[in-house]
C-alpha cells in the first residue's frame, strides 16, 4: 500500500485523503477497523477522479453511503473507502423530489414534510443515506423505496453520468438492479403526491414511536440481520425468538432482547463477535427449523472466512 499512499496524495479532491482511518466512526454499528486510504469527494467529479486512480492501479475501493447494514472486519479494508456522505443536497420540482446519495434518508423524509410532500413517511426514522437505500431498495411498513423512485442519476464505469429508469420487473423485496449492474448511484428521484402537511407529519411520528418503542435505537446496530421469506410462514425476528436466542451473547454483541432479527453492540463488540452470533443464528434456524436464511447484512473489508 505504500507507493499507492505516495501516489494517492497527488489526487487533487476537495478534502485530503486520510491513511488508516478507523472506520468505527463510520458505521451504525460503530465497528470496523482502518481503511488503507479514505477519501471525502465532495461532486461527482471528484467521485470520478478517485475511481480512475483505483482503477488504473488496480486499488480495491468500497463505496460507502451511511454506513447501515454492514458489518467491517476487524482486520479493516485492503483498499480506499470512498465516503460519499458529502454528496447530500436535495431538492423538489413540484412533485418530484431530488436527493443525493449521501443524504440521510429521515434527511429526504423531512424535507418532504416540509413542502406537502406524501409517499416517504414510512421511511422516517429509516438509518442509512439515499444511494444505500435505493441499492438495497429499502423497505419497511410494507412499502419499497422503488415504490416512488422515478429515476435513479448513475455514474458508471466508464465515466459517464447516466439516467437509468426504473423497471418495476427488475426490482424486487430487497434488490435492485444495481446490486447487479455496478456503477455509482449519485442522485435518486422519487415522484411523491401533495398532501396535508398535518397528515404526513402524523404518520411520521407514528412510525418512528413504532421504532422507538422496538428499541430500534437503545444500542449501535446494522438494523435487520437478515432478510425474510414469506415461505417460512413467519418474519424471521419471530423464527430466532421460537428458539429462545434473544439475548443470546457472545462478547459484547447479543441478539437484541426486543427483536431476534437484529444483533446489537453493546458496548465493545467486535465484527468476530457479531459474526460468531450470526453463524450461531444461521445453524440453529437451519438444524432446528430446516430454514437457510439469508443475510441482509454485508461483510466489509479483510475477512478470514465468510
Amino acid at each position: 500500500m505504500e507507493n499507492v499512499r505516495e501516489s494517492a496524495r497527488k489526487i487533487k479532491i476537495g478534502t485530503p485523503l486520510r491513511f488508516d482511518e478507523p472506520l468505527a466512526g463510520h458505521t451504525s454499528f460503530r465497528i470496523g477497523g482502518p481503511a488503507d486510504a479514505y477519501a471525502l469527494p465532495k461532486t461527482p467529479a471528484e467521485i470520478g477522479e478517485l475511481l480512475s486512480f483505483c482503477r488504473s492501479r488496480h486499488v480495491p475501493f468500497f463505496l460507502l453511503g451511511g454506513g447501515t447494514n454492514i458489518l467491517v472486519s476487524d482486520a479493516g479494508v485492503r483498499g480506499m473507502v470512498i465516503d460519499l456522505s458529502a454528496l447530500c443536497g436535495i431538492s423538489t420540482d413540484d412533485r418530484e423530489l431530488s436527493a443525493e446519495c449521501g443524504s440521510p434518508m429521515d434527511k429526504a423524509c423531512a424535507f418532504a414534510l416540509s413542502r406537502g410532500l406524501r409517499g416517504l413517511e414510512f421511511a422516517s426514522g429509516l438509518p442509512g443515506s439515499v444511494g444505500g437505500a435505493v441499492w438495497m431498495n429499502a423497505r419497511c411498513y410494507e412499502k419499497s423505496l422503488s415504490d416512488f423512485l422515478v429515476r435513479t442519476e448513475v455514474l458508471d464505469a466508464d465515466g459517464v453520468v447516466r439516467a437509468v429508469p426504473t423497471v418495476p420487473s427488475q426490482w424486487g423485496y430487497k434488490r435492485s438492479p444495481f446490486q447487479q449492474r455496478g456503477g455509482v448511484i449519485l442522485r435518486a428521484f422519487f415522484r411523491l403526491e401533495h398532501g396535508d402537511q398535518g397528515l404526513i407529519l402524523e404518520e411520521m411520528k407514528k412510525h418512528m414511536a413504532d421504532r422507538t418503542a422496538k428499541g430500534h435505537f437503545l444500542h449501535p446496530s446494522a438494523g435487520s440481520v437478515f432478510k425474510n421469506n414469506r415461505d417460512f410462514g413467519a418474519p424471521t425476528g419471530k423464527l430466532i425468538d421460537s428458539l429462545g436466542l434473544k439475548g443470546k451473547r457472545i462478547g459484547d454483541a447479543a441478539i437484541a432482547p426486543f427483536h431476534g432479527n437484529i444483533i446489537v453492540n453493546l458496548g465493545n463488540a467486535t465484527a468476530r463477535d457479531v459474526l460468531s452470533l450470526i453463524r450461531l443464528v444461521e445453524e440453529e434456524v437451519g438444524s432446528k427449523l430446516g430454514f437457510e436464511l439469508e443475510r441482509e447484512i454485508i461483510l466489509v473489508g479483510e475477512w478470514t472466512t465468510p
